[in-house]
């Protein structure tokens, strides 16, 4: 049942969002601007769908006219036949939305168990966001990295950024766990490990307030790979937010920027810690797909010597192995995306 009275709400408040941009300046210019850019997909949609009722009626008309009654009928059963298909699209276009879904995002990577191995497979990981954001469009601007001595990652922080990077990326967070013969066995022997993603929609200072009292900041000597000196300044940047503990640190050369840096992940990390707080469905969501790096908890697989990726919470297995690390996730993101929807409507049905 297409739930008139909203449409109606939806409509108006959009129109009167285009008025008050079109007649320019104003104080909370950046808040209108964003609740316009939300609205007009749905506001799009709403205008489609009635335009096709508007077609049904004019054409139930023509029925009314011998003349024209046997090409009213053959448009009307055209266009009696597109309503199903235009009512789902509309219904998808009410759903709840997520208001981080339009953000930049932060995206975490960890080893779990597994070593040496989880260490390269992190690096695998963060090489396959990297190629799926430049395939998007997206900005990957790497924050923090710690690399292992066999070139694996022990941690790294990323920023993603560009239109509705959240949207999809938030899918990723979870266990991620590898089945394959490591370059160091020689035996030839398959082994499990595992890593941590974790994937935050990016903060802005709007959204997060920290008074100067609740951070530390330390500053330190930078170091590369391997706990190579990279430069002789002491540039890192490490802040603790007392509060809550966590802890964020910044590695660039400018000391400057790395506590800019260092904020603005810190940013991110509380405004997902009150996401989680106000959410708490979403709380336990994530617990359960981030956990502790253990093989067990694992949102996916990714079998090296059958070339299959499985996604255990669709039950999705592609046998394209290659073409996924190289960055093609969109098959199985836009499947993430479907069984969300779908679950959403049959909340709202139900």
């Amino acid at each position: 049942m297409v739930p008139f009275d909203k449409l109606d709400q939806i409509t108006q408040r959009f129109q009167f969002l285009e008025a008050k941009l079109a007649t320019g300046a104003m104080d909370d210019f950046a808040q209108i601007s964003r609740e316009y850019a939300e609205l007009k997909p749905v506001a799009d949609q709403i205008a489609e769908y009635r335009q096709l009722l508007d077609d049904i009626a004019e054409s139930e008309l023509m029925l009314e006219d011998p003349e024209m009654k046997e090409l009213a009928e053959d448009e009307l059963q055209t266009l009696q036949s597109r309503v199903p298909e235009a009512e789902e699209a509309l219904q998808l276009a009410l759903l709840p939305k997520d208001a981080a879904d339009a953000r930049a995002a932060i995206i975490e990577i960890r080893p779990g168990t597994g070593g040496d191995e989880a260490a390269l497979f992190a690096g695998d990981l963060l090489r396959m966001y990297q190629r799926y954001a430049e395939k998007q469009g997206w900005k990957f601007e790497i924050i923090e990295e710690s690399q292992s001595e066999l070139g694996g990652i022990k941690e790294v922080v990323a920023n993603v950024l560009g239109q509705g990077v959240f949207a999809r990326l938030k899918y990723e967070s979870g266990v991620h766990r590898v089945q394959r013969v490591p370059t160091t066995e020689s035996g030839g022997r398959v082994h499990t490990s595992a890593a941590t993603v974790a994937v935050l929609p990016e903060a802005e200072e709007v959204d997060i307030d920290i008074p100067a009292g609740d951070i530390r900041i330390d500053t330190m000597r930078a170091s590369g790979a391997g706990g190579q000196h990279v430069n002789t300044t002491d540039s890192a940047v490490r802040i603790t937010h007392l509060p809550t503990g966590l802890i964020v640190t910044s590695s660039e050369k400018s000391q400057h920027r790395n506590r800019e840096i260092a904020m603005q992940v810190l940013r991110s990390r509380l405004y997902d810690l009150e996401r989680q707080r106000v959410d708490n469905e979403r709380s336990a969501d994530r617990k359960a797909q981030v956990g502790s790096g253990d093989r067990s908890e694992r949102i996916r697989t990714y079998n090296f010597p059958q070339g299959r990726m499985t996604d255990h919470r669709i039950n999705l297995t592609l046998y394209k192995l290659d073409q996924v690390m190289q960055g093609d996730l969109d098959e199985v993101i836009d499947a993430l995306i479907s069984d969300d929807q779908a679950r959403k409507l049959a909340e709202m049905e139900g």
